[in-house]
């Protein structure tokens, strides 16, 4: 899938436990691994979605801005 303009890429940290698969996977180097965290570098990665379907525990997801910003102000 081709990046859309106001999507974001997210990982859901409660459920992310570091097991590095996604990391393996993308093409373009977006994910870096931090204190078993999965960490997007968002203006590098291109939302193909490669990393998505690897995830054992469904933490990652690419959604529009709104719903992003709405699920990081929920858990503060």
């Amino acid at each position: 899938m081709a990046r859309r303009e106001g999507d974001l890429f997210i990982v859901d940290d409660d459920r992310c436990y570091g097991c590095a698969a996604c990391i393996a996977l993308c093409p373009v180097d977006a994910l870096t691994l931090e204190e078993l965290l999965a960490i997007v570098d968002e203006p590098t990665c291109t939302h193909c979605e490669l990393c998505i379907p690897a995830c054992p525990v469904h933490a990652l997801a690419i959604v529009p801005q709104e719903q992003a910003d709405s699920a990081t102000s929920s858990s503060d």
